[in-house]
């Protein structure tokens, strides 16, 4: 077969949707297995601690894409890889002297000074090589660190407890910091058989770079706004309605929501977006065109085939899972099936624009989802008080994000003078 960017997509979007159910069985397994012995407030308070921290180094990831892009258009890795280096540094140091002193002294949560410090250097390191294989396009081993990590992860969590010992709390904090590194010690391995190491040096600031740098704050703030649309709509349940409706919000359907996302939405940002920026620099715009087709058609394929699920066998499958007091998350999930094309057709449309360069206006979109979020919402609040309108606002907010980047979408197309369907000769 001939080795194409389609060809290329397909392969490591496929590849990337089983390692993610591996992923997914193993992680969603060890969390039922947890909850089943371990006490309640412990594990609140783990998974609390480790959530303040992935906020902050979360950001980094917004590099991700620039670093794509810019290694696409420059091939100056020296200098791209310095910056990230002096950049994940600061926000690492930033982690430590403010989100451990908050964690310590604000929130008043006794976990060890040397934990905290060990996973914040644990997935500062993580971060810092899953950006590389990205820039460089190292598909497989990305995918064999999807299901790597939550298997190291319970590893980990074993070795602590049943061998050294070591109190439930402590081995998931430690099981979590050794993990984090050797999985980081996987990828630096694995990296360098194909591309060796950059030396930490100064940076050349050309304004390619300079153009990077701003793409990559541009990025980040993406990044944190994508993050921001969740937590509003949590905000909303909690402030609007009963810890009831937040129940099922928080254990149904957030989960059906973090899943398809891992499993139908991450990957086109992981592999469609490295490879529509090579098309881009090398003006491949059949390419391209192919690339479109296939992925909007599995888009409609898994948005049919989660909404016929979830109208047909829904609200079975909620009470054969979860207990009868759930069953206020059916109607719920049955609306954000409706709705769930939007979120793969956008995450295309806005890779299309990053290829391009164009990382301002895809944070002007996140932004325009997120005033649409709260708007809507505040809109449907005056006609019922149903939980449903949280997730129809949410729904709103992608909708809104896939009209605007439809529009920025043929205004590219427009300026390049090329057609989004092929015409015969």
């Amino acid at each position: 077969m001939q080795n194409t960017s389609l060809n290329r997509v397909k392969s490591a979007f496929t590849q990337g949707i089983w390692v993610t159910l591996i992923s997914i069985a193993i992680g969603f397994s060890f969390k039922i297995w947890l909850a089943h012995w371990v006490p309640k407030d412990d594990l609140a308070l783990f998974h609390s601690v480790v959530d303040l921290i992935s906020l902050s180094l979360i950001l980094m990831t917004g590099f991700r894409s620039s670093m794509v892009v810019s290694y696409s258009q420059t091939q100056n890795d020296r200098d791209i890889i310095n910056v990230f280096r002096y950049s994940l540094m600061t926000m690492v140091l930033i982690t430590w002297g403010v989100v451990i002193p908050y964690i310590k002294h604000q929130l008043d949560i006794d976990v060890s000074y040397y934990q905290l410090v060990g996973i914040i250097l644990g997935m500062g390191l993580k971060v810092y090589f899953t950006n590389l294989i990205a820039m460089y396009r190292l598909y497989s081993i990305s995918n064999k660190v999807v299901w790597l990590e939550p298997l190291a992860n319970v590893l980990m969590f074993f070795v602590c407890y049943y061998i050294f010992n070591l109190d439930a709390l402590v081995s998931l904090f430690m099981g979590l910091t050794l993990s984090s590194l050797a999985i980081a010690a996987y990828m630096f391995k694995k990296r360098r058989r194909d591309i060796s190491t950059r030396p930490l040096t100064g940076v050349h600031f050309d304004p390619n770079l300079v153009n990077f740098v701003k793409k990559s704050f541009t990025a980040s703030l993406e990044a944190g706004a994508s993050i921001l649309m969740i937590y509003i709509t949590v905000l909303l349940t909690i402030r609007h309605f009963s810890v009831d409706e937040l129940g099922d919000f928080q254990v149904v359907v957030r989960p059906v929501f973090t899943y398809l996302t891992l499993l139908f939405v991450f990957p086109i940002y992981r592999f469609v977006l490295p490879e529509l920026a090579v098309c881009v620099r090398n003006g491949d715009h059949q390419q391209i065109k192919l690339i479109r087709q296939w992925v909007f058609k599995v888009s409609f394929a898994v948005s049919s085939l989660f909404f016929l699920v979830m109208l047909l066998f829904g609200e079975s499958l909620v009470l054969t899972l979860f207990p009868h007091e759930y069953a206020g998350a059916i109607p719920v999930l049955l609306h954000f099936s409706f709705f769930f094309i939007f979120m793969m057709l956008n995450a295309y449309q806005l890779a299309y624009i990053k290829a391009h360069g164009h990382f301002m206006y895809s944070l002007c979109i996140r932004i325009s989802g997120i005033i649409t979020l709260i708007l809507s919402f505040e809109l449907l609040s005056r006609f019922t008080d149903n939980v449903v309108a949280i997730i129809i606002a949410l729904c709103s907010g992608y909708l809104m994000m896939f009209i605007l980047s439809s529009i920025v979408e043929r205004q590219i197309l427009k300026s390049h003078n090329i057609k989004l369907i092929h015409q015969p000769v």
